[in-house]
């Protein structure tokens, strides 16, 4: 498994992609409540050494993952997904061809 870098950088991207879900009112969502205090609850302090740190981190990092690839998968999903039936001239003109005309002006 890849190193999970720095907790404060997995935060931020995970608010950069909540951002992207919810738009501008991101800081309204009960998701972002929840992901701030996760991070605040389980830093590491001189007073204590929180054990689950480690594992919210990598949580975190799952969820991050989960998020970007969901808004990929979206911006894929837009791009290729088909526009319904084309026309003949249409299919002919995506792979190069064109179509013969046909006799008495009907093409």
């Amino acid at each position: 498994m890849a190193a999970l870098g720095a907790p404060l950088r997995t935060l931020r991207a995970l608010l950069r992609e909540l951002r992207h879900a919810a738009g501008r009112s991101y800081r309204d969502s009960p998701a972002y409540r929840h992901v701030v205090a996760a991070f605040r609850a389980h830093r590491v302090t001189s007073e204590k050494l929180c054990r689950a740190q480690q594992e919210l981190h990598f949580q975190a990092a799952t969820y991050l993952c989960l998020l970007r690839s969901v808004r990929q998968h979206e911006a894929l999903h837009r791009e290729y997904h088909g526009k319904g039936e084309r026309s003949p001239q249409e299919v002919a003109g995506l792979v190069g061809f064109r179509l013969p005309q046909q006799p008495g002006g009907k093409g």
